[in-house]
């Protein structure tokens, strides 16, 4: 029997001819049948023809990719006739309506406009049909240049040409600008403090004392600010949908919970909102039944979460009973970890698509985030955007889905790598946060020599991190530059995504570097010797270079500084012995 070809999303439907028989290439006949289900497709490869069938446009659209993908060279066996396609019949149809992808573009990576354009690409070659840009100072609002000056924001005319990208590839582009919490960068200027719930800031947890980061939703100048926002920013999209955030508000008392569904109520009547759907993050309501009961018409909630035990299926049970329109938000879980958690994020992504699928939600919106500095490369997010796409389209498809599979998807579909190697060290450098023993949440242990200096290592939240784990993921994180000479990833900027694996394997060695000396003394980096430290500090500084250099391939310069003072603080650390224990990045 011939092997099934390789498609991202699987089909939930692929028959295929006995024997492998293959036939002539040939233009498709297209046409329309609105008796499959919305955006489903029929594609048959016969004797006499290739035919797609669409239920609507999206259905033709999304028949099309799969021809491409059967038209890609991983699925011709070896010595079938080149311009040859599998006989075979697939019909097709997502279980979510709405398969997003939302970018963090305000910590700090701000993507060029090329970039964007080409993850557009990918993404809707993978059946992905929304993109957001979470939004926090990143859009050039008028009037509040001090805000976002240094951010090299995106500007009218760039939402225009993105927009119009995105709608070309069947893609809807969706305002995201937060409105309550993570202010941070507004409230740090004098102007915007006295908006603040705690404009000194407050004390957060493991002796940290954070600025202010949420606005005072009992201030009619905070709702006047937000309201300037919004009246900027969404007129710039066509798309009928916002996302208003309101997640995190660390500063809001249980006893003022009441005021967030206030607030949101008082944007769902800001003019420029009417007629619009609102998607709003869950956090808060997710425990408070009143709240849940209070929220206005025209509005759609987030269920997010990024472990791959959150509670979807009791979230997602929850909202279905309230008859709550609901979309479910997994994550990549590329953010605080250098090289990603894979595994929790197959987990992850798994859990939010059968949840949402059986509880009928909406859409699957996974997020990337950009938390503390934004320090993983952008290639450390791929897997998370490809099980995205494939649980987003059917996921009793993809049940059986696991870290092999989606490196070769990555390898055939992202990376376009014949040798099947540039996938492999993704996946590999991604699977090394469960070589160690402790597992954090939200977070890899690895990562926090260069997140949180002040942190001993082998105590804590780190107890049970050994020298052995570490020189376990040394051996793996040594031998990728080597597997990855073999690879040949033919996309344009196939050299720059190798470049990237080799500074993530880099980044992450040094960390295991700082981690077994502390576990040589009392944990703490007080107790290396200062010699290693110099040694610590020579190869961080190499780092640093590197990350500048990689990060103005796709990025705008805006933002790198604050990035790169992550860094710059371990060196400090490195170079006196001493951390501080309320660090939490240069805006604390």
């Amino acid at each position: 029997m011939a092997p099934e070809p390789t498609l991202l999303p699987r089909p939930r439907s692929l028959q295929a001819a006995p024997g492998g028989r293959r036939v002539p290439d040939r233009e498709p006949v297209e046409a329309l049948d609105s008796g499959l289900p919305a955006q489903g497709y029929r594609l048959e490869v016969a004797e006499d023809a290739v035919r797609v069938v669409g239920a609507d446009e999206a259905g033709l659209r999304h028949g099309r990719a799969t021809l491409a993908q059967l038209r890609h060279p991983a699925n011709a066996p070896e010595g079938a006739p080149d311009r040859t396609l599998p006989v075979c019949r697939i019909q097709d149809w997502p279980d979510f309506a709405v398969r997003g992808v939302m970018l963090d573009v305000s910590r700090d990576r701000v993507p060029t406009m090329e970039t964007l354009r080409d993850l557009v690409d990918r993404l809707a070659s993978w059946k992905i049909n929304q993109l957001q840009l979470y939004m926090e100072h990143t859009f050039a609002y008028a009037g509040h240049e001090d805000v976002w000056r240094r951010a090299d924001p995106y500007t009218a005319d760039d939402m225009h040409a993105l927009d119009d990208h995105c709608r070309s590839r069947g893609v809807e582009l969706v305002a995201n600008q937060n409105t309550l919490g993570h202010f941070e960068r507004w409230l740090r200027l004098d102007r915007y403090r006295p908006l603040a719930i705690a404009p000194e800031g407050f004390d957060w947890i493991m002796g940290i004392h954070r600025p202010p980061l949420t606005l005072d939703p009992a201030n009619p100048d905070a709702f006047a600010l937000v309201s300037d926002l919004l009246s900027q920013l969404v007129p710039q999209l066509r798309s009928t949908r916002v996302h208003v955030g309101m997640d995190e508000p660390w500063e809001l008392a249980s006893d003022r919970r009441g005021e967030w569904v206030q607030w949101l109520r008082a944007l769902r009547d800001v003019p420029v909102l009417d007629g619009r759907e609102l998607l709003v993050w869950g956090d808060v309501p997710a425990a408070h039944d009143d709240l849940l009961a209070g929220l206005p018409d025209g509005v759609t909630v987030c269920e997010w979460g990024y472990e791959d035990n959150h509670p979807f299926e009791a979230r997602s049970a929850r909202l279905a009973r309230a008859g709550l329109p609901f979309w479910v938000c997994p994550g990549t879980s590329s953010w605080m970890s250098l090289s990603g958690r894979v595994d929790n994020m197959i987990g992850n992504v798994r859990a939010a698509a059968t949840a949402g699928a059986a509880h009928g939600a909406a859409g699957l919106l996974v997020t990337d985030w950009g938390d503390m500095g934004h320090l993983q490369q952008p290639v450390v997010s791929d897997p998370g955007f490809v099980t995205a796409a494939a649980f987003g389209w059917c996921a009793d498809a993809h049940a059986e889905l696991e870290s092999g599979t989606l490196a070769t998807l990555l390898d055939v579909h992202c990376y376009d790598d014949p040798a099947r190697e540039t996938g492999r060290a993704v996946i590999g450098l991604g699977r090394t946060c469960r070589m160690v023993g402790p597992q954090l949440p939200n977070m890899s242990a690895l990562a926090l020599p260069f997140l949180l200096p002040q942190w001993p290592m082998g105590k804590a939240m780190t107890k049970g991190l050994t020298a052995s784990d570490l020189q376990a993921v040394r051996a793996l994180v040594d031998e990728t530059p080597v597997a990855l000479g073999r690879a040949r990833p033919r996309r344009p900027d196939g050299r720059l995504v190798i470049e990237e694996i080799v500074a993530t394997a880099a980044l992450l060695r040094l960390a295991c570097d700082d981690a077994e000396l502390r576990l040589r003394g009392d944990g703490t980096l007080g107790s290396v010797e200062p010699a290693d430290r110099d040694a610590l500090a020579s190869g961080l500084r190499s780092r640093i270079e590197e990350h500048r250099r990689l990060w103005l391939e796709r990025f705008r310069p805006g933002g790198l500084s604050d990035s790169t003072a992550w860094f710059e603080h371990v060196l400090d650390c490195y170079r006196t012995g001493t951390t501080d224990r309320s660090w939490f990045g240069p805006f604390g």
